[in-house]
C-alpha cells in the first residue's frame, strides 16, 4: 500500500511538492497566540494540505485550515499542556486552554501514528506551503473567488471602498 502522502499527490505539480518534502529534513518551532503552548518538530512532513471540511471550519472559526502531517514522534510540546477534545468519532483536536488557538489533530482510525499541525501556528508558516486541497466537497462556495477580490496589504482606512 502506498503511503498516504503518495496517494494524495495525484498531479505532477502535487508530486513535485510531495517529493520535495520527502527529501528535506527540517526543524520547525511553533506556538499558540498567547505563547503558553510551544512545540518543536523534527523531520519533514508526510503531507501539507488545506482542509475544507466543516469540522475544521467550525473548530477554527475559518473557511479552511492548513495542516502539515508528521509522524507523532516528530512533534514535541515543550511548554504548556494543550487541552484535547474528541471532536467526532476518533478525531481528537488539541488547542491552547488559555487562548483557544487550535494546534493539533489526530485520528487513530484514519491516520494511525500521525499528527496534523496547524501550519498557521508555526513560527515560519510560509516554510510549508500546501500541496493539495482536501474535503473540497465541503468548501465554502465563495472560497475559489478570493483571488478576484480587491486586496489591501494592511487593514484599509475608512475612506477606501
Amino acid at each position: 500500500m502506498a503511503p498516504l502522502s503518495s496517494a494524495l499527490c495525484l498531479t505532477a505539480q502535487e508530486q513535485h511538492h510531495c517529493s520535495a518534502r520527502e527529501e528535506m529534513t527540517m526543524n520547525q518551532t511553533g506556538q499558540c497566540l498567547c505563547g503558553s503552548i510551544k512545540y518543536d518538530i523534527t523531520g519533514s512532513p508526510n503531507l501539507v494540505a488545506v482542509c475544507h471540511c466543516r469540522d475544521c471550519q467550525r473548530s477554527a472559526g475559518a473557511p479552511l485550515v492548513a495542516w502539515a502531517m508528521f509522524p507523532e514522534s516528530s512533534v514535541k510540546v515543550i511548554a504548556g499542556v494543550p487541552k484535547t477534545i474528541n471532536s467526532s468519532g476518533a478525531a481528537m483536536r488539541s488547542f491552547c486552554p488559555e487562548c483557544g488557538t487550535g494546534l493539533f489533530y489526530r485520528n487513530a482510525d484514519v491516520l494511525p501514528g500521525l499528527i496534523d499541525v496547524q501550519t498557521a501556528t508555526l513560527d515560519n508558516p510560509n516554510s510549508l506551503p500546501p500541496a493539495v486541497q482536501i474535503q473540497t466537497a465541503e468548501r465554502q462556495a465563495w472560497v475559489p473567488h478570493l483571488g478576484t477580490l480587491k486586496a489591501h496589504d494592511r487593514f484599509p482606512s475608512g475612506d477606501e471602498e
